[in-house]
């Protein structure tokens, strides 16, 4: 009896951590201070434990300002390139820009928003 408790005890950790681990991060890069009307270029680098068919990321988003301007979307037969990744986006800066980020896994959801703040001067 003790020993099967070990081995449930120990699946169920396993399986806990591994869920935890195969989360979708983003990380968003971006100057922290442009002149406005520049152009600025935002890097979003992603991080997956695994792309395959059946385990993936399958969509990463970009925000300004809670304004939705880009989603990358990727499913079975248009993998990520790799476990990481970068996507980047150009946009002219008329204000200061919120920057919000966020990727998910087809299975086990997202590690949360990244954002940053790009502040816009005369």
């Amino acid at each position: 009896m003790n020993k099967s408790l070990i081995i449930l005890f120990t699946l169920l950790c396993f399986t806990f951590t591994t869920a935890i681990a195969n989360k979708t991060s983003v990380e968003v890069k971006a100057p922290t201070e442009v002149k406005k009307g520049t152009e600025v270029t935002i890097v979003i680098h992603v991080v997956h434990s695994a792309n395959t068919k059946s385990h993936h990321t399958d969509w990463v988003v970009l925000r300004i300002n809670g304004k939705e301007l880009k989603r990358w979307t990727y499913d079975k037969n248009n993998l990520p390139t790799s476990n990481e990744f970068t996507v980047e986006y150009r946009y002219t800066a008329g204000e200061d820009l919120k920057i919000e980020t966020e990727g998910h896994c087809n299975l086990h959801g997202s590690k949360g928003v990244s954002t940053t703040v790009v502040k816009a001067t005369a």
